[in-house]
């Protein structure tokens, strides 16, 4: 499937606990890691990249970051994504391993928002090949071969 007009549109990672995402124009995402410098960033977690759609954002009057998501993605509902398809930004490639469940935390963004957010959290991948992302990337979506 491919998604010509879907582009990177917010980078961010995460530093420390209980502080707001960094903003980047660019980083690396590591094979098996996850964004470089990003505290969450594990070997071997199926949660390495979480990517969050700018629609959604939108929809709850949140700015990109705000759900400490990896990559905001403009032009792709993400939650039409399902496990098991890749997703290719430049040379980075990640395996899609499902939907990011609703948590409490989202509370602490704005009360409500959990149940806003319900079937539509974002999708988390892992990464299957290293590359370098820029806001402006275009994205594919690709089935597994």
């Amino acid at each position: 499937m491919t998604t010509a007009q879907a582009e990177v549109s917010g980078i961010f990672i995460s530093q420390q606990r209980h502080t707001p995402m960094l903003p980047l124009t660019e980083t690396e995402i590591i094979a098996d890691w996850g964004l470089k410098d990003d505290r969450k960033a594990r070997a071997g977690s199926k949660r390495q990249v979480l990517l969050v759609d700018e629609a959604t954002l939108q929809s709850v009057e949140l700015q990109p970051g705000e759900l400490n998501e990896n990559l905001t993605i403009r032009g792709l509902d993400v939650n039409t994504l399902q496990p098991g398809q890749y997703v290719r930004i430049g040379d980075a490639l990640l395996e899609v391993t499902g939907p990011c469940t609703v948590c409490g935390e989202l509370e602490n963004v704005r009360s409500g928002l959990k149940e806003e957010l319900r079937d539509r959290r974002g999708m988390l991948t892992r990464v299957l090949a290293t590359g370098t992302v820029r806001l402006g990337d275009a994205l594919t979506v690709e089935e597994p071969k």
